[in-house]
């Protein structure tokens, strides 16, 4: 029998995750009071439900809005850090052993830090967190600003510190990729590697424009289901993904509480896995989604009958898509083998 105790020993690798969506509703209640910060609840449960977007009406405004107030209280090195110690902590009691952890520092510099100061105190509190869990750092643009090219410069002067690639956040439509295309290469050009939200608010050619711009992941990418017909056959951008080998960094339960499918049960992370795209199962922001990797697990467990098989295949293809060197990869690997193995019988 598969339950939540079991899946919480197995060895996960989450490649989307952001910092600014996760942090723990204590945090929020104490950094908010040393800030002077108005929440929208003074007490720990009733901050939680609120931050909790199933519990509400179902939409991506609504679901990004919560962000005012954890990047709220996200200003100083000392906080930042803080929340980027306890992601660590809790990402590693969950059986974490790899993480990419995302996010934007232009969010940070409201009170006069430089993106590379927000970086680095990221980097700080990652290094203060458990030895037993390696975390990476993605460093996001919001695609509908003018800071990109500050934060990816940022991004490449910090590569010692962890900093593995760059992403594209915010609102997809109207917003394509290919406004930021000479700085996504530049980017490049600096050693990063990229992955791009894309295919979870807009259709195939959102995914379509993340391609053309050199996505080696697609944040999201769910809505690539679109392009491919009822009888299985892939449409032209389905077809580039699957040729690619490009993966898709799939969130079920934020999906849901974004909008961009109704319920769990709808959702084509099963199909697409049938139909041979590289999945992968993350948690995309544990605050607002009131998730976890183990839970997550066990959602699709509870939905599609998914076995220990079939989550150690969608551990392996995010190890193996992972922003690493091949030792370390290699490393993970092992890792997740051995941590399976002695999951059964």
């Amino acid at each position: 029998m598969i339950d939540e105790n079991l899946l919480r020993r197995a060895p996960k690798v989450l490649l989307h995750d952001h910092l600014d969506g996760g942090l723990r509703p204590a945090t929020v209640l104490e950094l908010a009071a040393e800030a002077g910060h108005e929440l929208p609840a003074g007490d720990e449960r009733t901050l939680a439900r609120w931050f909790d977007q199933g519990q509400g009406d179902v939409d991506l405004p609504g679901y990004l809005e919560a962000f005012a107030h954890t990047v709220a209280v996200m200003q100083t090195p000392e906080a930042i850090s803080r929340v980027a110690r306890e992601c660590a902590e809790d990402l590693d009691a969950d059986g974490v052993v790899y993480a990419e952890v995302r996010f934007a520092p232009e969010l940070s510099t409201a009170g006069g830090l430089s993106c590379v100061e927000v970086i680095e105190a990221i980097a700080a509190g990652f290094a203060a967190g458990p030895d037993t869990i390696v975390l990476r750092q993605l460093v996001c643009a919001l695609r509908h600003e003018d800071r990109w090219a500050e934060a990816f410069e940022a991004a490449a002067e910090t590569r010692h510190l962890g900093v593995v690639g760059i992403d594209l956040a915010g609102p997809e439509a109207g917003f394509p990729a290919a406004r930021h295309a000479r700085t996504i290469e530049r980017a490049r050009e600096a050693g990063l590697q990229v992955t791009l939200h894309a295919g979870e608010a807009d259709g195939p050619d959102s995914i379509a424009d993340a391609l053309d711009q050199g996505a080696q992941r697609l944040g999201h990418g769910l809505r690539i289901i679109d392009d491919i017909a009822p009888d299985g056959t892939p449409g032209p951008v389905a077809s580039r993904v699957l040729a690619a080998g490009i993966p898709l960094e799939l969130c079920p339960t934020s999906n849901v509480h974004t909008g961009a499918v109704r319920d769990l049960g709808e959702h084509p992370i099963a199909r697409l896995d049938a139909l041979g795209f590289g999945v992968t199962l993350n948690t995309d922001n544990r605050l607002m989604s009131d998730v976890t990797a183990t839970s997550e697990a066990a959602a699709m467990v509870a939905t599609f009958g998914v076995d220990l098989d079939d989550l150690e295949r969608w551990t392996s293809t995010a190890v193996a898509q992972a922003f690493v060197d091949e030792t370390e990869r290699a490393a993970l690997l092992e890792r997740v083998r051995r941590g399976y193995a002695a999951l059964r019988p």
